[in-house]
């Protein structure tokens, strides 16, 4: 037979000698490079970016992953979300495929304008001509 037979040499060969350890550290060192360079960087944005879609309200303008800016009706679901993009056209929206929130509403400003927006429609007739500025005939003339 021409063919000898050949024998697994055991691992511990493979790393008994410094030279055999020499040679794994340029591996090991491109790992790091690629953890700190790509993989790192990656996974703080996609932090950052939950946090932001965590962060969701009504009232916020975005923009879709499709490029169609809106603003956040309301948030129907953990998933879902309902986009105006025109008036009166309303939009369901992954919640994942909203790339940026370009404009942040305050909920304190929000629920104060509803308040006098509520409160104005509660308003009688004659409550609201006390608020509005009286013209003096002399000035008319």
């Amino acid at each position: 037979m021409l063919i000898s037979t050949a024998y697994p040499q055991g691992l511990g060969a493979l790393f008994d000698t410094p030279k055999a350890m020499i040679q794994f550290l340029p591996l090991l060192l491109i790992f790091v490079v690629f953890y700190f360079l790509l993989i790192r960087p990656q996974q703080q944005k996609q932090k950052t970016h939950r946090t932001m879609l965590d962060a969701l309200r009504r009232g916020d303008r975005v923009v879709t992953g499709g490029g169609i800016i809106g603003t956040v009706n309301r948030v129907a679901s953990p998933e879902e979300v309902i986009v105006d993009i025109a008036e009166g056209v309303r939009v369901r929206v992954l919640r994942s495929t909203i790339t940026t929130i370009l404009a942040k509403t305050d909920p304190g400003a929000a629920r104060e304008a509803a308040n006098e927006r509520g409160s104005g429609r509660r308003r009688s007739k004659t409550a609201a001509k006390e608020t509005e500025p009286e013209v003096q005939e002399d000035e008319k003339a």
